[in-house]
């Protein structure tokens, strides 16, 4: 059996909007491990060059061969189709580091909604496949995203802006702490529980059965 790594701490960074802010790039600047999907080495090396990646994994469709060729840190092809970049990158994380207590993906989002869709869509599934609980997020200029699997609570801070998103629509949520409170809204629809309002420092809800929901903080 394969001899897996502690850390504390990882990021994976995407190919989507990099950020300026300063908390997603205290993230990326304190992690453990960072990985880089495919292209994103180029912009992530731009912005952080003293550091080089832990990994940088996809199937390299579209990195500059110019930049291979120069490249010297550690980098992996995987020609899988069935997954996206984002997946090997998280596949890899925990395959290869144990003991997370947070994962953060950086540039999930932005550019091309398409690929903003698909990646945050996935959180949930890596969260229904680990055994611990880490925080698992992606961070962006403007938003914060997070999986919620079953019941439960998080801080946001009164006034922040909340949304809740489900693929299931028999799924029914009473919440506390929002400003339009989610019992009796029919989840039928993406829009149904956005643009929400938190009215207390912590928000609860509690869902009818466990679902993949996706939060994001505004």
């Amino acid at each position: 059996m394969k001899r897996k790594i502690p850390a504390e701490s990882a990021v994976i960074i995407g190919g989507g909007t990099f950020p300026r802010g300063e908390f997603p790039r205290y993230l990326i600047s304190s992690a453990d491990v960072v990985i880089c999907c495919d292209s994103a080495v180029v912009t992530y090396l731009r912005h952080f060059p003293d550091r080089l990646p832990d990994m940088v994994i996809g199937d390299m469709d579209s990195i500059p061969a110019a930049f291979l060729r120069k490249y010297k840190g550690p980098w992996k092809q995987v020609a899988d189709q069935q997954t996206n970049d984002q997946t090997k990158a998280f596949n890899y994380l925990i395959d290869n580091w144990c003991g997370l207590s947070r994962i953060t993906f950086i540039g999930a989002v932005g550019r091309r909604a398409d690929h903003t869709i698909a990646n945050l869509s996935l959180l949930t599934d890596y969260a229904a496949v680990l055994d611990s609980s880490p925080i698992i997020e992606s961070v962006s200029d403007s938003e914060i995203v997070f999986p919620m699997l079953e019941s439960g609570e998080f801080s946001c801070g009164q006034g922040r802006g909340v949304s809740i998103f489900t693929p299931d629509p028999t799924l029914r949520i009473k919440s506390s702490g929002l400003q339009w409170p989610t019992e009796g809204v029919r989840l039928d629809s993406w829009w149904k529980a956005s643009l929400n309002r938190a009215c207390c420092d912590i928000v609860k809800l509690e869902f009818s059965h466990p679902a993949p929901v996706l939060i994001v903080l505004s």
